[in-house]
């Protein structure tokens, strides 16, 4: 079939409109959380927003390949993106009309909605690099991919702001509809500028079908055992580690299993997957795919570069807030230079690559760029400038952005046709999964390193506060904490001193964590002549030990949030040392990727 310019333009704009919103939806909430959560009584169930949208546009990535390669690529873009905007308006819709059968209240229902939002982003996202495939030849697509990275990188930016603003500035827009919901709703009217360009230009594309051009059902059991082994494997990476540990000991109970139990299952399920596709004809992937150099070693450095990625995304603007001291809306800010780097990395390779039609040197300088950028960022200080952290970020967003289209077209350019939407899912499958992984280990690193640093309080006190609470929260709330920690002790010296509580006298000087010093008062007061008024020379004694304790207040928050901000920076500063090693990964895997003509037709491919 032979497209018109226009036929192609209009098609490409409709299905980057579509990835802006699944790309929006991913940052676009954390702003909005919040107030959701204050909205729905969900604080426990806080995390789980973000974790059923990545389960879902994770684990259904593979799945949206094959069927790509079997049915017409525009009736499986509509339905993902028709399924994404039914997802939102359910999202929107959470908690309106109270509790759901089988679902619950409203926080539940979110979590839910999300995960159909998700599995609508998965289609969208595999499908983008697909039709972009299908609309232009390899020697030609790079430039057109290159837009798909300058998406992702405005998404990424745009994403808290707008959904800031939403939420402050949207409440009043319908009365009685609070301001996050339009986080959602926003995305029908601009989905449906989507479908409209979608349903009136874009072409059927239909697939080639399998070998021969024949088309054979899909075997659904292999899908079954591909997602039922992605979503606990993914689902164990993402849950909070101090709750949910790697590995059971006596001291975490049943919760010490659940991490572990998820992988095994994972592991089971993944290893029924690979029996399974050795004997079928059609399974939901061909793991043949692995024989071809190329694309397996693009998956390869893929995966190390999307575990590099999102500890980009991820850590640096908590090092920004704790560690400069800058607001949170300063800090969203400061990713500007690592999407404008992106964006600028992204389009340039693209452009390059379709002028002199070679993808290996600028991958190799783009893992160079990065290198340089991350370690920059591994020798940064706690005494480091805000503005030198961009600096540090725009550098790594160039690096970065070459990536994001070259790898995908150099496996588009290598495998056979019928096996595009296949290959081209793969492709954004590992990187996705790269980021995941990359996500939990360096956050274990995070907690690790946190916990080690502020392990002894200030001063030679015992700490008021458990050194894993501070580290889950970054030290967000410390003088809070400190001081409910003070007032409790306070308030069992008042039983023991004005209540002659013995029980309450006992259980301050057995407390580990009451300081020393108040421990020898308190013997010291009932070793003295309190016989001739107890009560008023105990309210005195209680008097200097609040005015004592109020100072103590202050210099332990004080000095415990500097050695917070310290560890920070400690862990920060360690976890790009450890990111250098998996840019070098990736950088090597990229040595040994073979470099093919790029085809200047649609025909031909495997190797």
């Amino acid at each position: 079939m032979t497209l018109s310019d226009r036929d192609r333009a209009i098609t490409l704009i409709g299905i980057l409109l579509a990835l802006f919103l699944a790309a929006l939806d991913q940052t676009i909430v954390a702003t909005a959380l919040p107030r959701i959560v204050e909205d729905l009584s969900g604080l426990d169930r806080y995390a789980w927003v973000a974790t059923a949208y990545l389960l879902a546009s994770t684990a259904l990535v593979p799945v949206y390949g094959k069927l790509a390669d079997m049915y017409s690529r525009r009736a499986i873009e509509l339905w993902a993106v028709g399924l994404f905007l039914f997802g939102s308006v359910l999202c929107g819709l959470a908690g309106k009309f109270g509790d759901l059968p089988l679902i619950g209240d409203g926080m539940n229902q979110l979590v839910a909605f999300r995960g159909v939002q998700g599995m609508g982003a998965a289609g969208i996202i595999a499908m983008t690099f697909i039709v972009i495939a299908d609309l232009f030849p390899p020697a030609e697509r790079g430039k057109y991919q290159g837009l798909v990275g300058a998406v992702f990188g405005i998404a990424s930016v745009l994403g808290p702001l707008v959904g800031g603003f939403l939420t402050d500035n949207a409440g009043g827009v319908i009365p009685g509809v609070e301001g996050w919901r339009w986080v959602f709703y926003v995305n029908v009217p601009i989905g449906g500028l989507a479908l409209w360009f979608l349903v009136t230009h874009m072409p059927a594309l239909e697939a080639r079908g399998g070998e021969g051009g024949e088309r054979h059902a899909l075997d659904y059991v292999s899908a079954i055992l591909l997602i039922g082994g992605l979503v606990p494997f993914i689902l164990a990476l993402q849950l909070d580690k101090l709750r949910y540990p790697w590995w059971p000991t006596l001291s975490n109970g049943a919760s010490g299993f659940v991490t572990v139990g998820l992988l095994a299952g994972a592991l089971i399920s993944l290893a029924a997957f690979v029996a399974r596709t050795r004997r079928v004809r059609n399974p939901v992937f061909d793991l043949a795919l692995f024989k071809n150099r190329v694309f397996s070693m693009a998956n390869l450095a893929g995966f190390f570069s999307g575990a590099v990625f999102m500890s980009l995304l991820i850590f640096l603007p908590l090092f920004i807030v704790q560690v400069v001291g800058v607001s949170a809306t300063r800090a969203g800010m400061s990713l500007i230079p690592l999407s404008f780097g992106i964006v600028f990395g992204s389009v340039v390779a693209g452009q390059l690559v379709s002028r002199i039609g070679h993808y290996r040197l600028l991958l190799l300088g783009g893992g160079l760029i990065l290198f340089v950028g991350v370690m920059l960022l591994s020798q940064m200080s706690a005494d480091v400038g805000y503005w030198r952290v961009t600096a540090y970020m725009l550098i790594c967003g160039v690096g970065v952005g070459p990536s994001l289209p070259l790898y995908t077209l150099s496996i588009q350019n290598a495998v056979d046709v019928r096996q595009l939407g296949q290959a081209t899912s793969g492709a954004q499958f590992f990187r996705q999964l790269g980021g995941t992984v990359g996500a939990a280990i360096m956050g274990t690193v995070l907690v690790a390193t946190l916990i080690s640093t502020i392990s002894d309080a200030p001063s030679g006190d015992p700490l008021p506060v458990s050194p894993a609470r501070l580290a889950a929260t970054g030290g967000v709330g410390v003088e809070r904490e400190i001081r409910a920690a003070f007032d409790l002790t306070y308030l069992q010296l008042e039983r023991a001193v004005v209540d002659r509580d013995v029980d309450a006298r006992v259980l301050v000087l057995d407390d580990p964590q009451v300081p020393e010093r108040y421990k020898n008062a308190l013997r010291e007061y009932f070793e003295g002549d309190a016989t001739n008024d107890p009560e008023r020379v105990g309210q005195e004694w209680l008097g200097e030990i609040r005015t004592v304790m109020d100072r103590d207040v202050n210099r332990v928050a004080m000095e415990l949030r500097e050695r917070v901000r310290h560890g920070i920076a400690t862990a920060v500063t360690r976890i790009y040392f450890y990111a250098m090693f998996l840019v070098a990964a990736a950088w090597t895997a990229t040595i040994f990727l073979p470099e093919l003509p790029l085809r200047k037709t649609h025909d031909g491919g495997g190797s």
